[in-house]
């Protein structure tokens, strides 16, 4: 009886040790919210909403342009002097300038073959050009491979010059950098840059090269990408829709107004002049194609973005390789704006509205504003006031000023409209990643400079009916679960909970959705079923 009587004190102890827990946090709660949770609160909800306008004043502006250079007309061609290059009979080939094109790779045994075929198919006379493939490849059984290749193709009678170096200081920049000092490249007037995965159409240097050549003021000549992997999953659908964007819309208003714009690392072709005066290539931040525009933008020199100019590429289609290009994406351009900033506002040769504009739109909106207020609004600070209904956000900074961004982002890929739902919900979890690179970048805090190379899978070599072979939605899993994610998923989906037991049941649905997104990315799954395009 003794053993029996002890038992059912067991759990009555642990209920009233529960209950006990329960009535502290819930006194707690009362005596901190009303003078520190509810002010606290409410200065978030007044900062996110003012970075909200500001969201939305820079989109609209974009908006604008972007109808203004259609209705108008301002097509490059209009713009700047374009005339076809011509022969010339006294002076033969020497009449075209010397042109180098760069191939950075690393490891790259998908796709070596691919960008080096690639790059040596350009159309231009055989002796003004020379093709240079500088490997950083640590794995000697693949850089065998590339030297093997680059022998192959010196056969058939193309300039192709392989280069290594005997360590990766400075990454991709150190490898741009190691191999313009090389003797011949003194020669050249021209480089044109592609990253291992890129394949350029035959006539790109036609197309390109003669901006330059009638255009002293001209020093970067950037083309738009072709993703060949966009129907792959639905996540490589959600990436061309934000890029998709920021290639309609940022870089051409960027080139129609101002003559600036990030340069993309790729598929773009320098005036070696001005690269030398802009300093040349530095790896002081990961963003080492952002650092020279603004650099070259500063010595006063022009960038032309060409739309109709499309080159083949790869996006990331594993959630592993995404996440480290994006921490990359964000840390970059963060830690560029803290370095630069200062050099902006001294500069004597750009106008103040120039300066303007790459200080408040180019870096502090769209690089820093962008990733913080989407985090912070849409999943930490708009769920909280579930719990704090003292604090109540308007309905035109809830509803109506997201659905603007969105609609105007959507834009770009008018063919995703219907995936527009899973878009946010994805931009919102990756915009937890964003936001820690974007501080880490700020503060200059450890991985500031952390450089993973992005992974390539070699999809271009792959047919249109494989990447559509499967129609039934397949998984998989990631390496380890992550923490911050499913943390964040945690807080959504017992607020969700709170709603609709305690609350006025506004946002239970969108908190129980956003939770479970951030729940399929914690633990690394990713559905590669797309809906029919």
């Amino acid at each position: 009886m003794d053993q029996l009587s002890s038992t059912n004190i067991l759990p009555e102890t642990f209920q009233g040790a529960k209950d006990d827990i329960f009535m502290q946090f819930a006194l707690v709660w009362s005596q901190i919210k009303a003078p520190l949770i509810v002010p606290l609160l409410r200065i978030g909800v007044v900062l996110c909403l003012f970075m909200s306008v500001m969201m939305l004043m820079e989109r609209l502006y974009m908006g604008i342009v972007i109808i203004l250079v259609k209705l108008f007309g301002r097509k490059p061609e209009k713009r700047y002097k374009w005339e076809p290059m011509k022969d010339d009979m006294e002076l033969g080939n020497s009449s075209y300038p010397m042109v180098i094109v760069q191939v950075p790779m690393y490891n790259e045994r998908e796709v070596y073959q691919l960008s080096i075929g690639a790059a040596c198919g350009l159309s231009w006379p055989s002796d003004r050009i020379i093709i240079q493939v500088l490997d950083d490849s640590t794995d000697p059984i693949i850089k065998e491979l590339v030297q093997l290749e680059c022998q192959r193709w010196a056969s058939k009678g193309v300039n192709i010059r392989y280069e290594v170096r005997d360590n990766r200081n400075g990454y991709k920049a150190g490898a741009l950098k190691e191999g313009m000092k090389r003797s011949y490249v003194k020669q050249c007037d021209y480089v044109a840059i592609f990253d291992a995965d890129f394949q350029p159409e035959p006539d790109f240097l036609w197309r390109t090269i003669p901006f330059l050549v009638h255009n002293s003021q001209l020093a970067l000549i950037q083309a738009r990408w072709k993703f060949v992997n966009s129907n792959e999953c639905l996540m490589t659908r959600m990436q061309e829709m934000s890029l998709d964007y920021h290639f309609t819309v940022e870089q051409e208003v960027g080139s129609s107004t101002y003559a600036f714009f990030g340069f993309n690392g790729t598929a773009g072709v320098w005036r070696i002049e001005a690269l030398n005066e802009a300093g040349g290539w530095k790896d002081r931040t990961t963003v080492e194609d952002m650092d020279l525009a603004v650099r070259a933008s500063l010595k006063g020199w022009k960038f032309l973005y060409l739309s109709d100019l499309k080159v083949k590429n790869e996006l990331p289609s594993t959630f592993k390789a995404y996440r480290y290009q994006q921490h990359r994406w964000s840390c970059g351009p963060a830690n560029l704006f803290r370095k630069m900033a200062m050099e902006i506002i001294r500069n004597k040769k750009v106008t103040l509205w120039k300066k303007i504009y790459v200080i408040y739109s180019f870096f502090f909106v769209r690089k820093v504003v962008a990733h913080i207020n989407t985090f912070v609004f849409y999943c930490i600070i708009l769920p909280a006031t579930v719990l704090v209904p003292e604090v109540e956000v308007p309905k035109w900074g809830a509803v109506y000023i997201p659905s603007l961004i969105t609609l105007l982002n959507a834009v770009g890929t008018p063919r995703s409209l219907h995936l527009l739902v899973f878009w946010i919900l994805f931009e919102n979890v990756m915009s937890l990643h964003r936001t820690k690179a974007t501080i880490i970048g700020l503060l200059e805090a450890s991985r500031v400079n952390e450089w993973i190379v992005t992974e390539k899978l070699g999809d271009a070599l792959k047919g249109k009916a494989a990447t559509k072979a499967s129609k039934k939605p397949r998984f998989r899993i990631g390496e380890r679960i992550h923490l911050l994610e499913l943390g964040v998923g945690f807080y959504l989906f017992f607020i969700g909970v709170y709603d609709v037991l305690f609350g006025k049941n506004h946002f239970f649905i969108y908190l129980f959705v956003q939770a479970f997104a951030f729940f399929i990315m914690a633990f690394g799954y990713v559905g590669t079923f797309v809906p029919n395009s």
